[in-house]
């Protein structure tokens, strides 16, 4: 597969950084006086497995990224110290570092591009501290550990994954956004309160908008160790599903509900098409859009028009958002894996959807709320990269937003501030090469 220029540079920069295994080994050892054998593989598999992330959703990155030489060692620090002594271990040996936590960003971000040092971070997963409006807790902490930990003062994080086994450090270099996103926003709106970061030159405590440069930031201004996080007072709620015989009838349901005071934990909209891929279920009748959503306890679902009421049901939310975000392509490509995806925002997705959908073959449309209004993804087959980067440039024209997911390279608004960032901790550039677009590539 031929990739694109700038993916092409910035594999041969990281590639040409890979160590020497003399210098492997010497890292190696030293991290085994240091840390203790037990903190420390080169088994082939674990070294292997390490190198892997959700790439695979994405049918172009599956075929570009490297396979034929995995990180040379993985470490699982199991606290901050340790953590600080082997990335300053791989340092001083100039060893390029890569972090990891449980490795479901779909970007290639956790997938070593010049082999070197991968830190896996789920052995520090500790809750810390929970306050009235926020929880600290260690980089490897699961947001499954980290809502139930929440639950039991009263409170809620105030925003989370659809794969909940996601560590909280890793979402927060990787992810964006995700349930309870329409009340509170993306990442980079108040989410992260303070943070605590492992650099080549030590350790860093950003607070408020000093975060910003290490969120969604791939790990290249520095390694999450520990985060504080916002927290919200915890609603009752239930999971309400219906259908409709029309986009339209389904798209007006799902702004209704946006509109709600308190707003929904979770509103997200399918295409019957899509809706067939998913396993069979009662309340996702074949041939009908489906609505989906989590409300407040008091809400009345004979208040939407239109539609037919499928589900309502206390339990249902936690399986409502598997239906929603990135874990719609994870469930489409398990029944299609010719299938490729793109995240797609805007008020086109709403206004002019027949147009959305025609831009690639087959194109299905998936819908989640956000602060704004809809966002989602669309999913098709995929072809080849000229077919699917033509499709890109006319929904751009459509006036839709589009975030690439297939590709590894870092960008938006904030790269320019996470470059500085990264030569201001990284000078060297050794946390995650590759992952910062080349400047040869016309980027900031």
């Amino acid at each position: 597969m031929t990739l694109a220029p700038s993916l092409s540079e910035a594999l041969s920069e990281a590639g040409s950084r890979a160590p020497d295994l003399s210098i492997v080994d010497s890292l190696v050892a030293r991290l085994r006086a240091s840390l203790g054998s037990d903190r420390v593989s080169t088994a082939e598999a674990a070294r292997r497995a390490a190198s892997t992330d959700y790439a695979f959703l994405s049918p172009v990155l599956s075929a570009a990224l490297p396979a034929a030489r995995p990180a040379d060692v993985v470490v699982y620090p199991r606290s901050l110290d340790e953590l600080t002594a082997a990335v300053a271990l791989a340092r001083d040996l100039e060893v390029p570092i890569v972090p990891r936590g449980k490795g479901t960003g779909n970007y290639g971000q956790a997938v070593p591009l010049a082999a070197g040092m991968v830190v896996d971070l789920s052995g520090m997963d500790g809750v810390l501290e929970l306050g009235n409006g926020w929880a600290r807790a260690e980089a490897g902490a699961t947001f499954v550990v980290l809502e139930t930990a929440a639950r039991r003062v009263g409170q809620e994080v105030a925003m989370l994954p659809t794969t909940v086994g996601s560590t909280i450090g890793g979402f927060l270099a990787g992810g964006a956004g995700g349930v309870g996103s329409i009340e509170h926003g993306l990442l980079w709106n108040g989410f992260v309160r303070e943070l605590e970061v492992v650099t080549p030159g030590g350790v860093v405590r950003p607070r408020g908008e000093e975060c910003l440069p290490y969120l969604h930031a791939y790990g290249v201004t520095g390694i999450i160790a520990a985060a504080t996080v916002k927290l919200a007072p915890a609603r009752a709620r239930i999971g309400l599903v219906a259908s409709y015989d029309s986009f339209d009838a389904a798209v007006a349901a799902g702004q209704e509900l946006l509109a709600l005071q308190p707003p929904p934990r979770l509103v997200s909209v399918d295409d019957p098409e899509l809706v067939a891929l998913y396993p069979p279920d009662a309340c996702l009748p074949l041939g009908r859009y489906s609505l989906r959503a989590v409300v407040d306890k008091g809400f009345d679902p004979g208040l939407l028009a239109g539609g037919r009421i499928e589900l309502v049901s206390e339990e249902a939310a936690a399986y409502l958002s598997t239906l929603a975000f990135n874990h719609v392509t994870l469930r489409a490509k398990k029944a299609r894996a010719d299938l490729c995806h793109l995240q797609v925002s805007g008020g086109a997705l709403v206004n002019n959807a027949d147009a959305v959908r025609s831009v690639l073959p087959g194109a299905m449309l998936h819908l989640d709320g956000l602060s704004d209004g809809f966002g989602g993804l669309l999913l098709s087959e995929f072809r080849d990269t000229a077919t699917l980067y033509e499709g890109v440039a006319r929904l751009r024209e459509l006036g839709v937003f589009v975030v690439d997911p297939h590709t590894w390279l870092l960008g938006g608004p904030a790269l320019a501030n996470i470059r500085a960032t990264a030569q201001a901790n990284d000078p060297k550039g050794l946390l995650n090469p590759g992952k910062l677009p080349p400047r040869s590539a016309g980027q900031q």
